[in-house]
């Protein structure tokens, strides 16, 4: 068997034991008569394989996968990891999907096609996760759009993280002691220094961002209930592809569908229910309504005035 297979085996086993537990026989068959396989003209899946492949599958993704039921000799799925450490494991699983497909056909550039922006910054990222790791100081320079001013930086960096595809270091400002975000695509002149930073500090960062919707300074606002009115067309397209992990869907009729949040209304999520248009409407809380209107009123204003 080729031996640049095993993610997509990996992915395929996963996939047909998140459907229903499953024998060997029927494992074996479920892959053989996948596209990948097929593809790939691999014509035959040992037990010996798919035992080494249970393994694998524990040490990368942290699932485990046992056939241990009294009387019963299918696979199953025991257990799985926290939702957050879960949802981690999904984005590495479809990655390396993707990307083995792209290995195992060159002439993928005929066929797939990638969004033409190209995120910036991430020449920095191993850099900073080194630094995160082994609490390093790092100094750069950071741009700031709004102001259109370089200042130069020194941080004490703790985490990273992503938001609309674009990456974001999370650190402490040594110079007032404040929890900031710095966009990577805006770093420049990254140094990160031989030193270690002696404070320990206790954010639990997936409570911190437990209830965000991007990156903004969460410390102005308390997460509130948010409900929306959507469309039927671009509710449906909500329903497959949430907006953030407390969504709820709470009323349906023919022509709408209403959703439930409970985070905080930060001047991102605003700019992302704006993006919507007509086809969604803010029926809480009554601020955020507020901010709306005003932020539309002023657009219309400005197209008046031209």
């Amino acid at each position: 068997m080729k031996k640049d297979f095993y993610l997509t085996r990996y992915a395929l086993i996963i996939k047909r034991l998140e459907s229903s537990p499953a024998t060997y026989s029927q494992l074996e068959d479920y892959l053989l008569n996948s596209f990948e396989f097929q593809d790939a003209e691999i014509k035959s899946y040992s037990i010996r394989t798919l035992q080494r492949d249970i393994r694998e599958i524990s040490d990368l993704f942290n699932l485990s996968i046992h056939n241990k039921k009294k009387g019963d000799n299918r696979y199953y799925i025991e257990s799985r990891p926290i939702m957050e450490v879960d949802e981690y494991n999904q984005k590495l699983l479809e990655s390396f999907q993707v990307s083995n497909a792209l290995n195992l056909h060159p002439d993928f550039s005929d066929f797939i096609f990638f969004e033409s922006r190209k995120p910036t910054g991430v020449e920095h990222f191993y850099d900073l996760f080194f630094a995160i790791r082994n609490k390093r100081v790092v100094s750069f320079e950071h741009y700031n759009y709004k102001n259109k001013l370089m200042t130069s930086r020194k941080v004490h960096p703790l985490a990273l993280k992503e938001s609309k595809d674009r990456w974001y270091l999370i650190a402490i400002d040594t110079k007032d002691k404040a929890l900031k975000s710095f966009g990577l695509d805006r770093i420049n002149y990254l140094d990160v220094a031989d030193n270690q930073f002696r404070e320990k500090y206790k954010y639990n960062f997936r409570e911190h961002f437990k209830n965000a919707f991007g990156v903004m300074n969460l410390t102005e606002q308390k997460p509130q209930n948010i409900v929306l009115k959507c469309s039927r067309h671009q509710g449906e397209y909500i329903k497959s592809f949430p907006l953030h992990q407390s969504q709820k869907e709470t009323k349906e009729t023919p022509e709408e569908i209403y959703f439930e949040f409970f985070l905080h209304p930060t001047y991102d999520f605003m700019q992302e229910i704006l993006s919507y248009g007509k086809e969604v409407t803010v029926l809480e809380p009554k601020g955020l309504v507020d901010d709306i209107r005003n932020h539309l009123q002023e657009s219309l204003n400005r197209y008046l005035e031209s």
